[in-house]
């Protein structure tokens, strides 16, 4: 097991302990909010104008409309962090249960609803595809919620995977053995189960969840089904609203925002983090939380130090992208709801393209109608989005935007779903826009890619080789996911901790000096 490592101790009379989080997404959000809780002095700087990272939104004529994750699952991850600064989440954000909690489409197919119960779920899977698949998805079922339950504690709850609870875990639940061959994958599972390709489709969906396609991606994936079916909320206002809340609660603790302020490099003096360079000068600081793509830093921009803190294995190879439309529009047709899935008649037809870097002519598409989440006013404008599985790269598509708003909305089309008015240009956001708006990224959305047996093991953990740097996003360990990244703040947390708990028990150090300028007082921006 990783040990705690030793960081350079204050002297009784300095200020707390400093620490910079650099990204203000849901990991460093949480990472701040646990920091404070624990007394250091706390600076989050932040490229962008405003807190979320990937959960942004971008302006319609109905109001902003999310164009980043949409799903929020395990309520009880934000819950807790809210109490850390002695707030209540429900003061601070709405979250609207869903009592579907997603609406499923095939051409020339009834639609399958889904819902947070069990036995409905069974009933509904009878009436849609008859009495032997309504067994088959209650053993799927069973065996996706023994693999939550197995996995939990061992996996995301912890530091760093720990394969001999794993195993000793395993053990004890025989039937979830099949479901952990090496080498099986989700879609190849998933046909031992259930012989209706649609349902097969369905559930194999949730690898791209985490950025991977279902047929080079592990079968024990299948437990983030178990995720969605324990209780999906709609967040009233966008997903980026949960950000700005998450800020609020972190100011009031007294931690210091920097927007559209970028990190240029991590400082380092006898082989340990001193401080951050920003635009404008240099934070001081022994604790650096980095809330972005772990690629950025092996890839050095943001140092030669900080480019030798991970292995390459940690961010190769990459996930997938996505094509993400987000606007106003008035729909007109297809009955939707909050969170409906789109799917293609053959699913090679759409990841078979991806794979070679190829923008599929057959995609299934994803659509949150944000304002579905409670009943909108009859002819109103609704806030959309529409996410397009896509390869990872950083160059734009020959026609890119023409191609897409065909496979988009033509498609749809054969649903009977159409929009007024038509999607500006300007509401589409491409895997090349999203490698720059995230550096390094490739415009990968999931960090490193989950395909392979070994995937989950070869993610970075919260601790680097470089003492005093920490990670904390969607990149880092347990992974992709609202939820996933904010456990990774408390893993950072808790490595920290376990540090400065490491150094308190050793004799009183001195302190290495940092650069000082102006702009490490300078008081922050206020949240917009």
């Amino acid at each position: 097991m990783e040990q705690p490592r030793p960081l350079p101790r204050p002297a009784p009379s300095s200020a707390p302990e400093k620490a910079v989080v650099v990204g203000a997404g849901m990991g460093g959000l949480a990472a701040a909010i646990r920091l404070a809780a624990m007394g250091l002095s706390v600076t989050v700087v932040e490229a962008a104008e405003a807190p979320g990272g990937k959960a942004r939104a971008i302006p319609s004529a109905a109001g902003p409309v999310d164009c980043g994750p949409t799903v929020l699952t395990l309520r009880h991850v934000f819950d807790a962090l809210f109490a850390l600064g002695g707030a209540r989440l429900e003061d601070h954000v709405t979250l609207i249960p869903q009592p579907v909690l997603a609406r499923h489409w095939w051409p020339e197919s009834p639609t399958l609803d889904l819902f947070p119960e069990r036995e409905a779920n069974i009933e509904a899977i009878r009436a849609f595809a008859g009495p032997r698949e309504a067994e088959a998805f209650a053993r799927f079922d069973r065996l996706a919620e023994g693999l939550f339950q197995t996995f939990d504690a061992p996996v995301m709850q912890a530091a760093r995977p720990d394969l001999a609870a794993i195993a000793k875990a395993s053990l004890a639940r025989p039937a979830l053995w099949p479901a952990l061959l090496p080498g099986l994958s989700l879609n190849r599972l998933l046909r031992q189960y259930f012989r209706d390709p649609r349902l097969v489709q369905l559930f194999a969906r949730y690898a791209t969840y985490v950025g991977g396609r279902p047929g080079h991606s592990p079968a024990v994936l299948s437990l983030i089904w178990r995720a969605e079916g324990a209780g999906v909320w709609a967040v009233a206002g966008g997903m980026h609203s949960l950000a700005a809340a998450l800020a609020q609660v972190a100011e009031g603790m007294g931690v210091r925002f920097r927007y559209a302020t970028r990190a240029r490099r991590i400082i380092t003096q006898g082989g340990r983090v001193t401080g951050v360079e920003v635009e404008g000068g240099t934070l001081p600081a022994h604790i650096c939380v980095f809330n972005g793509d772990p690629a950025a830093l092996t890839s050095g921009l943001l140092g030669e130090a900080a480019a030798r803190a991970l292995p390459a294995r940690a961010t190769q190879p990459r996930s997938l992208s996505a094509w993400v439309w987000a606007f106003a529009a008035r729909p007109h047709g297809a009955d939707l709801i909050h969170h409906n899935v789109f799917f293609t008649e053959d699913p090679a037809a759409e990841f078979g393209p991806i794979g070679r870097g190829e923008m599929p002519e057959k995609p299934t598409l994803y659509i949150c109608a944000e304002d579905r989440a409670t009943l909108p006013s009859p002819d109103a404008l609704e806030r959309f989005e529409i996410i397009v599985n896509a390869p990872a790269g950083d160059h734009p598509h020959p026609d890119e935007e023409a191609r897409c708003r065909t496979r988009t909305f033509q498609r749809l089309r054969r649903f009977g779903l159409t929009f007024s008015p038509d999607p500006q240009a300007s509401s589409l956001t491409t895997p090349a826009m999203l490698a720059r708006r995230f550096p390094a990224s490739e415009g990968a959305i999931y960090g490193r890619s989950p395909e392979g047996a070994l995937a989950t093991f070869q993610r970075p953990t919260a601790r680097t080789a470089l003492p005093g740097l920490y990670l904390a996003g969607g990149g880092a360990h347990p992974g992709a996911g609202v939820p996933m990244a904010a456990l990774s703040g408390m893993h950072a947390a808790e490595a920290i901790r376990q540090d400065l708990t490491s150094a308190s028990r050793s004799a009183p150090t001195a302190t290495p000096g940092g650069i000082s300028t102006g702009s490490a007082t300078t008081e922050p921006a206020r949240f917009r």
